[in-house]
């Protein structure tokens, strides 16, 4: 049985933090300097006492509304997030209730950054091939500014609060192909937070300053920019090859590249050495940031509006973990 993309929403936190805000607080930056080097104008980021699960429930209420979807017709729930109200129960089963959606639903967590939407997607094939689900509720909500120290300005440029709500389903306007997945769990301190978890539970309160001012600490979100910057260029243009032949597709059928949203400077980088065309490379986040797992589905939401989804669209996830991923979509 066939998979398809029905319908995408995503919502934004009522907070905006611009580029002017960043700079009132890191005077030693500029404007032009933050949107030259990450492309992001403006992020959004929660409210205290906003978690992921609040922001799940708006954008999945929001894609009912928006498209007209009877919520009695889902049947599976799969939850994305690296910021979970709780450890336990799982998210999932939280939205379910909140949601209203039927007791028969299955519901479920799963743990991925910025490769999560293509891995949701993945499993919800999977459900949908496999007979166990026709209509699966698709959720990435990730507050990463819960995870990050208030003088880390390296990421407090990049990272945005947000979640999206996309339905696969037996019917759509995309149809989804084959995959390709990936990990490599050596990477897994390059980009983290230690603490907080059963390895660590207590603080490590060990907070430092690198020679650009920013913090590292283990009770934080850390990044190492240059080795993540290197995974990934080492990585995506394998994984798209890999996703092209897996699909019996030529580079040329691409009709549109819709990669997670990283960073501007990324971007450009994986375009150039992929020889990818400047209209076949679609971007958004001046106005949203890096949204981790909701940086592709936001993405195609935008593009659909602007009517450039069609043919044959090829997303790339890729990010913490190591872990990476991607299909292609055949639009209508």
């Amino acid at each position: 049985m066939a998979s398809f993309i029905k319908a995408i929403s995503y919502i934004l936190p009522d907070t905006i933090v611009t580029n002017q805000d960043l700079v009132g607080e890191f005077p030693e930056w500029s404007v032009d300097k933050i949107a030259k080097k990450v492309g992001v104008v403006s992020r959004h980021v929660v409210a205290e006492g906003q978690c992921a699960s609040d922001l799940a429930e708006q954008a999945a209420r929001k894609l009912f509304f928006e498209n007209d979807i009877d919520k009695n017709c889902i049947d599976f729930v799969l939850l994305c997030t690296q910021s979970p109200d709780y450890f336990l129960p799982t998210t999932a089963c939280l939205l379910q209730d909140r949601l209203g959606l039927g007791t028969h639903c299955g519901a479920l967590d799963f743990n991925l950054g910025c490769s999560g939407f293509v891995y949701g997607m993945a499993l919800a094939k999977g459900l949908i091939e496999s007979d166990a689900a026709r209509n699966v509720l698709l959720v990435t909500a990730e507050t990463y500014s819960k995870h990050m120290h208030n003088r880390d300005k390296g990421n407090r440029t990049i990272f945005g609060d947000a979640a999206a709500a996309t339905l696969v389903s037996t019917s759509g306007f995309a149809e989804i192909g084959s995959f390709d997945l990936g990990t490599d769990g050596s990477g897994c301190n390059n980009l983290i937070v230690k603490s907080g978890a059963m390895r660590h539970q207590n603080r490590f309160d060990d907070i430092a300053f690198d020679k650009s001012g920013n913090p590292v600490s283990s009770d934080h979100l850390y990044m190492n920019g240059s080795e993540i910057f290197n995974f990934t260029l080492e990585t995506v243009p394998d994984l798209v090859e890999n996703v092209l032949r897996k699909n019996r597709l030529g580079k040329e059928s691409i009709d549109l590249y819709v990669f997670h949203q990283a960073n501007k400077y990324m971007l450009d980088c994986l375009f150039d050495l992929m020889e990818i065309e400047e209209e076949k490379a679609f971007v958004y986040m001046s106005e949203v940031g890096n949204t981790v797992s909701s940086t592709i589905p936001i993405a195609l939401c935008e593009a659909k509006k602007e009517q450039r989804l069609s043919g044959n669209v090829l997303i790339a996830g890729f990010g913490v973990g190591y872990s990476w991923g991607g299909c292609v979509l055949t639009c209508k």
